[in-house]
Parts: structure tokens; C-alpha cells; sequence
């Protein structure tokens, strides 16, 4: 194992020194917070990929198609799904709003009044992703190292932290495109085909296997559903999503660099589903299904090609940590913390603060003057949110209950508020503030009632969410004029633009 443990050691040396050196780039708000919004179609697409196919999309891609077969890929699938209907369908708009956070999109479109819960429901998301994250290195590092759960965790949420706290978004961009370089080579180019040849080939793995591994919907028509309701539309209006769309240097990169992304995703889904299938025949006793990446990287991969495939797990698992730390670090000191305190403005008008602050232009020719205050201040909370989902990580034990709450909570409090306010004029702040109250309490309440994993408290938070909505818009007065003047506006592209950039 000893080149394999190098191979491991030099992959997080360089995840440290590319933190390092993102940290001298990293000079205003819109460098630390969006990567200048500079970023063209290979690395956007790349990033893109890198922080939606997490620890789950690889360990526990594997570990269903182990446990359903080729059906094991709608979850991942989903996830593809939303990236390119995010992309094709919203991206372009999405992008040219010029904001830092779902939050202020949401300030900009209904008059500054929707800000402030968005953010806390936001930040909540946020965190539990960074510490399902998080929580993900224990089995990676026990793998490698056979290390003590506490002390993995507070080893790989310590890299993470500290290189997404050195160089922010610049850091995290230059470490994910690594990182889906190392996946892509080590999951899809040597796993993948390994796999399948040590498990004798698809017409053995048919022969030795239930007809229902093969079946697209043997994992069930109803779980099919819920990974499309929960993870496609999570994609629509995650925090962690909406914080690389803001990275594209233009609208066109964020269409096509994301749709190449979700292409990329579905490809993901069907390899992991495969491995975990070649898993199932090679080792059909397994105590758990998320054992299954692990033991057929340990036990069919010849010395230094282990290494780099668990790499490519560490990889998954840190890019999505990482952009789930930024995203929540940014939604916890820009919307939350900003607007309790009254700094810098953020009681004003969205389209007078961005005036003043930059992030109409997002440029560093637009930044205040206090723009090494802004970057000290988003470093600071990057450090202790980071500190805080370790913390949280090595206490929590459910990780498939702390990301359902996270997504129910997003998905069921804040898509339709969202999506209303890009989709139809007619609704108001009042409607928002109703459809994420009515949503976020539904989900809440059904899921005490009926078990965190239940599939209704979504179901009706959605419906809840979308009456509430619908009823209060329509009964209270339309939003004014003038917002809507600076909304069509910024939407349309026509806002200030930032001054001219070099390209990435």
C-alpha cells in the first residue's frame, strides 16, 4: 500500500498548494466569492461536475446499483436531470442578475422583503451538505488509513477548510477541476471497464444476476419520483449550484459549459450503477451496499491504480464539501449576518446596494473600497462554518437523515417562491414569504409525524408551498413598478456591466 498512500499524500499536498496560490487571486469580493465571474466553458463545466457528483454520487452510486442494479442510477440521473434543466432553461438568466446569493435574487425580484428567511433556510441546506460531506471522509480515510472516525473527519474537513478559506472560490475552482480530472480518469476510465471484466463481462454479470438489476425501474417507480422531485429540482435552486452559475463569464458559457456538466452526470450515474452491479456478482455477501466501492477498489485493483481510483473518491467527496462550505459561509455573512447588523447597506433597496457595493458589476473594478474588508470578512466566516460542520460531522451519526431534512426543507421552502419569481410576473413578497413559511412548516411538521425518510412530507410541503403562493400573490397588491423596471432589467443583461477582464 505504501505507493498507494503516496499517491493519496501527494493529491492532498496539492489540494493545500492550490489553496495557497488561489489566495493571492483571490483580492476582492467577487474573486473570493465567484472566481471574478471569469470562468470559461472547460473549467466551468468541469467545477460544475465536480461539486454535484459528491461522496454520494460515487460511494453511494455504487452502493445502489450493488443493492438494484442499473436502476441504481436514478439517483445520480436525477441530479444530471436538474444540471441541464437548470442550464438549457435557467443558467443564462440566472447569470446575468449579477448577484452573490439565491437570497439577493430573491430581494431583487420582490422588493427586498423575502432576503432575510430565504437565507437562514438557505444556510440551513447548506450546512447539512457540507456535513453529510464531511462526514464521508471517515469512510474514506478508515479505507486508507485505518484511522478513528473523529480523527478522518477533522483530517479531510481540515483540508477542505483550509484551502477554501485561503483562496475561496478561486481555490475551490482550481482544486475541482483536479479533482473531476482525478474522477474522471480514476472512476470511468479504470474502475469502470476493470470492473466489468473482473465480474466476467455483461452477458456473465445477466447470467448470475435477478432479471430485476437489469430493469430500469426495479428500484421502484415511487423512489424514481422522489429522487426527481428532491435532487432535480434541488439542482433548480441550490445555494452551492446558483454560487458556480455566478462563476461563468457569460451567459453562453453558463448554458453550454452546465449542459455539457449534466451530460457529463448522466454518463456518472450509469458507470457507478455498473460498478455497483460487477460489485454484486464479484461479492454478494457484503454487509452493507456502501461497502461495495471500497471492497472492489481494495480487492480487483492492481498497486497505484488504488490509489488514484480512492483518490477519485476523496475527490468526489471534497468537492462537494468545499462547495457546500463557500455556499454556506456566504449565505451565513451576506445574508444573514450583514442584514441582522446593518452592514454595509443591506437594509437599502437590492439595486442601490449593488450599485454600491459591486455586485451589479461583480468586477474588481466595481468593488468598494473596502474590498479587502469584504474578502476578511467572507475568510473569516469560511473558517468558523468550516469549523463548525466539523464539529457538527464528527457528532451526527444519520447521514442519509441529515441530507433527506436538508433537501426537504430546500426543495419544499424555497422552489416555488424561486421559480415563481423568474417564471410569473404576478407574484409578490407577500406570496413568498407565505409559500416558504407554508412549504418549510409542512415539511417540518410531516416529516416529526411520519419519519425524516417518509416521501409525503415533500409531496405536501410542495403543494402547500405552491397554494400559499398562488392564494396570497393574487390577494395582495402586485409588486411595484419600479422593482420590476430593475429586475426585467438585470435579467435581461442590461444592467452596468463590469469592467473589461481576462479570461480563464
Amino acid at each position: 500500500m505504501a505507493v498507494d498512500y503516496a499517491v493519496i499524500v501527494l493529491y492532498l499536498a496539492g489540494m493545500l498548494a492550490m489553496g495557497w496560490w488561489g489566495m493571492r487571486r483571490a483580492t476582492s469580493k467577487s474573486d473570493f466569492l465567484v472566481a471574478g465571474r471569469r470562468l470559461g466553458p472547460a473549467m466551468y463545466s468541469g467545477t460544475m461536475a465536480a461539486i454535484v457528483l459528491g461522496g454520494a454520487s460515487t460511494i453511494g452510486g455504487v452502493g445502489l446499483g450493488y443493492q438494484y442494479g442499473l436502476s441504481g442510477a436514478w439517483m445520480v440521473f436525477a441530479i444530471g436531470l436538474g444540471l441541464l434543466a437548470l442550464s438549457v432553461f435557467f443558467s443564462a438568466r440566472i447569470a446575468r442578475l449579477k448577484v452573490y446569493t439565491v437570497s439577493e435574487m430573491l430581494d431583487l425580484r420582490y422588493g427586498g422583503a423575502a432576503g432575510l428567511i430565504s437565507g437562514v433556510v438557505m444556510w440551513a441546506y447548506t450546512l447539512m451538505l457540507a456535513v453529510t460531506s464531511t462526514i464521508a471522509y471517515a469512510t474514506i480515510f478508515d479505507v486508507l488509513f485505518g484511522m478513528d472516525r473523529t480523527v478522518s473527519i477533522v483530517l479531510g474537513g481540515a483540508i477542505v477548510v483550509a484551502y477554501s478559506t485561503l483562496g475561496g472560490m478561486w481555490s475551490i475552482t482550481l482544486t475541482d477541476m483536479v479533482q473531476f480530472v482525478v474522477k474522471t480518469i480514476g472512476v470511468l476510465l479504470l474502475l469502470l471497464p476493470i470492473a466489468v471484466v473482473k465480474a466476467g463481462g455483461f452477458g456473465a454479470m445477466a447470467d448470475r444476476l435477478p432479471h430485476d438489476y437489469f430493469a430500469p425501474l426495479g428500484i421502484g417507480g415511487q423512489t424514481v419520483f422522489t429522487y426527481v422531485l428532491i435532487y432535480s429540482f434541488g439542482m433548480l435552486i441550490g445555494q452551492d449550484i446558483w454560487q458556480r452559475v455566478f462563476t461563468a463569464r457569460s451567459d453562453r458559457v453558463a448554458r453550454l459549459g452546465g449542459t455539457a456538466a449534466g451530460t457529463y452526470c448522466l454518463v456518472y450515474a450509469l458507470a457507478g450503477a455498473v460498478i455497483g452491479t460487477a460489485a454484486k456478482v464479484l461479492y454478494p455477501h457484503l454487509g452493507s451496499p456502501d461497502d461495495a466501492f471500497a471492497t472492489i477498489v481494495k480487492d480487483t485493483l492492481p498497486v497505484g491504480v488504488r490509489g488514484l481510483v480512492l483518490a477519485a473518491a476523496l475527490s468526489a467527496v471534497m468537492s462537494t464539501s468545499s462547495g457546500a462550505l463557500i455556499a454556506c459561509a456566504t449565505v451565513a455573512h451576506n445574508d444573514i449576518w450583514s442584514r441582522l447588523k446593518g452592514v454595509a447597506g443591506a437594509r437599502r433597496h437590492p439595486a442601490a446596494e449593488a450599485a454600491a457595493s459591486g455586485t451589479a458589476g461583480g468586477s474588481q473594478g466595481g468593488e468598494r473600497d473596502g474590498a479587502p474588508d469584504e474578502v476578511r470578512g467572507n475568510r473569516l466566516f469560511t473558517l468558523l462554518m468550516g469549523l463548525a460542520v466539523i464539529v457538527i460531522a464528527s457528532a451526527l451519526n444519520n447521514v442519509v437523515e441529515a441530507l433527506t431534512l436538508a433537501y426537504n426543507l430546500l426543495v419544499g421552502g424555497l422552489l416555488v417562491p424561486i421559480l415563481g419569481g423568474l417564471l410569473w410576473k404576478r407574484g409578490t413578497a407577500a406570496g413568498a414569504l407565505a409559500s416558504v413559511a407554508a412549504g418549510g412548516l409542512t415539511v417540518i411538521g410531516l416529516m416529526v409525524s411520519l419519519g425524516v425518510l417518509a416521501n409525503e412530507p415533500i409531496y405536501y410541503g410542495l403543494l402547500a408551498s405552491l397554494a400559499a403562493y398562488v392564494a396570497v400573490s393574487l390577494a395582495t397588491r402586485p409588486t411595484d413598478q419600479a422593482v420590476l423596471t430593475v429586475w426585467r432589467e438585470r435579467l435581461a443583461g442590461r444592467a452596468d456591466e463590469p469592467a473589461p477582464l481576462s479570461r480563464v
